[in-house]
C-alpha cells in the first residue's frame, strides 16, 4: 500500500510541474511587470509589457525576429528600477495577434509609431535589437523623429557602409530539409555564446514557434534597399548609441565620424542576443548613455 501511495504521490507531482509548464508563458512575469494591449489603425491587437514609474522617462524595447517581449526581461528589471519601460511584441510575435498581413517595415514602423503615441507626449527612447532595428528606423523614415529622444540600436546593420559581409555557409547536411520547428530551436540557441538553462532556451523556442512560419518569412524579406536605412539614421538628429559585436564595427565607426551625437559600444565575447549573454554590461552602458546625453 505505502508503494502505491508514493507511485500516486510521484505521478500528481508530474501532473502538476507538466501543468505549470503548460501554463501561458505570461504567466511566470514577475508581479510588477503588466500586461498591456492596444489596437493598431489597421484593426490588430497588439500587446506590451509594463514596468517601472509611470511618471518617469520612457525607454521602448522593441524584440528582433520571432521573439517576444519578454526576452528584454533583464533590462525590464533593473532599468524600470529608474525608468518607466514598455517592453513590445511586435504584430505576429509574443502575445500579440498574427494577421494575414502588415509584415512590411512601413507598417510595422507605424505600429512602433501608434504604441509611442498611447504612451504620452513626452519623448520616449527606443532600445531595439536585430530585425527590430530595421523596424525602428522604418517608424523613423515614416512618421519621423518627434517622439523620440534618443536611439539604442543592437546588433543589426543600420545601411551605412561597409554592406554586412554573408556569414559561411553551414555544414551541408544530408537529406530533407529540416521543419520549422527545428530550424527555430537551431536558431534560437545559435544567438547566444554564454550557456543559457535548457527551460529558457525550451520556453523561447516555444515563443518563436507563435509566429506563423509563413509571417516569419515575410519578416525575412527585407523589401527596401540599404538606403532607406541609411537615410533614416541620418534623418534624424537624436542621440544614438550603436551597441554590437565585430561584425558590424566598420559600419559603426563610420557612423560615429559622420554622424554628431552618436556613440558605439563593441561586445567581442556575445552572442547576438548580446543583452541576455551580458545583461549587466547591457544595462550599465545603456544608462550610462541615457545620462550622459538624454535624462541626466
Amino acid at each position: 500500500m505505502r508503494h502505491v501511495l508514493l507511485l500516486l504521490s510521484s505521478l500528481l507531482l508530474s501532473l502538476a510541474a507538466a501543468a505549470a509548464t503548460a501554463q501561458p508563458l505570461r504567466s511566470a512575469m514577475p508581479r510588477d511587470v503588466v500586461d498591456h494591449f492596444f489596437q493598431t489603425t489597421d484593426g490588430v491587437r497588439l500587446h506590451y509589457l509594463e514596468a517601472g514609474p509611470p511618471a518617469g522617462h520612457t525607454l521602448v524595447l522593441v524584440p528582433g525576429w520571432t521573439m517576444p517581449a519578454w526576452i528584454w526581461m533583464p533590462q525590464i528589471l533593473a532599468l524600470s528600477q529608474r525608468y518607466h519601460v514598455v517592453a513590445f511584441d511586435p504584430r505576429g510575435q509574443g502575445d500579440s495577434a498574427a494577421p494575414p498581413g502588415g509584415y512590411e517595415p512601413i507598417r510595422r514602423g507605424r505600429d512602433i509609431a501608434e504604441l509611442i503615441a498611447r504612451l504620452g507626449s513626452r519623448p520616449v527612447v527606443i532600445v531595439a535589437w536585430s530585425l527590430g532595428v530595421l523596424d525602428t528606423l522604418a517608424c523613423v523614415h515614416e512618421t519621423g523623429d518627434r517622439p523620440i529622444g534618443g536611439l539604442v540600436l543592437v546588433d543589426n546593420s543600420v545601411g551605412e557602409d561597409p554592406p554586412p559581409v554573408p556569414l559561411p555557409p553551414g555544414p551541408k547536411r544530408r537529406g530533407p530539409p529540416i521543419d520549422h520547428a527545428r530550424a527555430m530551436q537551431v536558431f534560437v540557441r545559435a544567438m547566444f555564446h554564454r550557456p543559457q538553462p535548457p527551460a529558457y532556451l525550451n520556453r523561447l523556442t516555444e515563443a518563436s514557434l507563435r509566429t506563423p512560419e509563413s509571417a516569419s518569412k515575410l519578416l525575412r524579406a527585407y523589401p527596401m534597399p540599404r538606403s532607406y536605412w541609411r537615410e533614416a539614421v541620418y534623418e534624424t538628429k537624436v542621440p544614438l548609441l550603436y551597441v554590437v559585436r565585430p561584425r558590424w564595427v566598420a559600419q559603426g565607426e563610420n557612423l560615429v565620424r559622420n554622424r554628431p551625437d552618436t556613440e558605439m559600444e563593441v561586445f567581442d565575447d556575445a552572442g547576438h542576443a548580446l543583452f541576455v549573454d551580458e545583461p549587466a554590461r547591457f544595462n550599465s552602458v545603456t544608462d550610462q548613455f541615457l545620462r550622459r546625453h538624454i535624462w541626466p
